[in-house]
């Protein structure tokens, strides 16, 4: 690598640590990645993906295997909460050189064994059941100590560890925290009907939706409005977002309600933050990617797209760098606007559909949104 780059240790086996480790190993860098969870599988429902996303994936060499395993469809239906056809948003402005689905769906741990198959693939040395303990800056890289008792040099070491990275918290203690929004979202997976071949999403005084995730299954997602981020029990959780899904008087909705309570539905609950991390995104060398970062809501269908970006644009930008330090501040200055915008255009879609506001500006800043992603990354 030009950046004199021959050893990185991504800490964290999510979406953004796995595309960094095989970006790198692609361009012939030794990787060690630690994850600190023992199965290697995260939990969850399914994850909508947009058209440039899955140009990410493309580019990483997993679409195919996406394809297989999740569901590729074009546009996106809006309803009213009563069940009329409002219209349908297109989702597919050009975004490669060949061509690609303006979006998609797939379960969560399905997408996480895709891209972790491809991290063995590529020879990524992968540590399950352990993190870091102290990491120790040198002149010429990082002593890592792990919580194994173990340790390692390395040139730079990238810490994918989320939203509530640890990382961050010590390495960068002027960073923010992230911010809540209030709002919440609930997902659950069901069975497909035949008739549901793209994503549905009705308006009501909150928003819930569907989306294909296989030629079977769909996964349903509501936006729930809480004053409080507290906690929901899950032995209560299927009860609450059958109520809170049945105050939608559409057919198909009522009908859905029925099924939340069957034991594959994997009902799952998440508070919703954010997070926009000042730069540098690095000190020395550390380096922070994905929510460690830049953490966002899913109204735009973006936050595993940008992180698997970062990541890419990482390994890319210190590939063509005469150094590691003028690599780092490349990614940081071509990252920041993309990922800016991402953030703060969701949260503004959060704050319309919070206040009831226009459905109109709900939908410009959709359409200006995925026009900006289409963009080169």
């Amino acid at each position: 690598m030009a950046a004199g780059l021959n050893k990185v240790l991504v800490i964290g086996g999510g979406f953004s640590g796995m595309s960094a480790a095989i970006s790198f190993r692609k361009a012939g860098v030794e990787v060690d990645l630690v994850e600190i969870d023992e199965k290697w599988r995260p939990e969850g429902a399914g994850i909508s993906i947009n058209g440039p996303s899955l140009r990410a994936l493309d580019e990483l060499g997993v679409y195919e295997q996406f394809k297989e395993h999740g569901y590729v469809s074009e546009n996106f239906d809006v309803f009213a909460a009563t069940g009329e056809f409002v219209v349908q948003l297109p989702t597919r402005p050009p975004v490669h050189e060949r061509e690609l689905p303006g979006g998609g769906g797939i379960l969560r741990p399905a997408l996480a064994k895709i891209l972790a198959d491809k991290c063995l693939e590529v020879g990524t040395n992968v540590r399950l059941g352990l993190s870091y303990s102290e990491i120790t800056q040198t002149g010429r890289g990082a002593r890592v100590q792990f919580t194994d008792g173990s340790e390692g040099d390395y040139d730079l070491v990238v810490a994918a560890d989320g939203v509530h990275s640890s990382v961050r918290k010590t390495y960068f203690p002027d960073a923010p925290q992230p911010k809540p929004i209030h709002q919440s979202v609930w997902r659950a997976v069901l069975p497909r009907p035949a008739d549901v071949v793209r994503p549905r999403m009705w308006m009501g005084r909150t928003k819930v939706g569907v989306n294909p995730i296989s030629e079977t299954q769909m996964y349903m997602f509501l936006t729930e409005d809480r004053a409080i981020d507290d906690r929901v029990e899950p032995e209560k959780q299927t009860e609450v977002l059958a109520a809170l899904v049945r105050e939608f008087p559409a057919p198909m909705l009522q009908e859905l309600a029925n099924e939340l309570d069957k034991p594959d539905a994997n009902v799952d609950y998440r508070p919703l933050a954010n997070l926009l991390v000042p730069l540098p995104w690095h000190t020395g060398r550390i380096v922070m990617i994905g929510d460690a970062a830049h953490a966002t809501t899913p109204h735009l269908a973006s936050g595993a797209g940008i992180g698997i970006e970062s990541a890419m644009v990482l390994a890319e930008e210190l590939d063509k760098s005469a150094d590691i330090e003028t690599g780092l501040k490349a990614f940081e200055a071509r990252r920041w606007e993309r990922c800016r915008m991402v953030i703060e255009n969701s949260a503004a879609l959060c704050e319309i559909e919070k206040s009831g506001g226009s459905r109109d500006e709900h939908a410009s800043i959709m359409r200006e949104s995925m026009a900006t992603l289409a963009q080169p990354i």
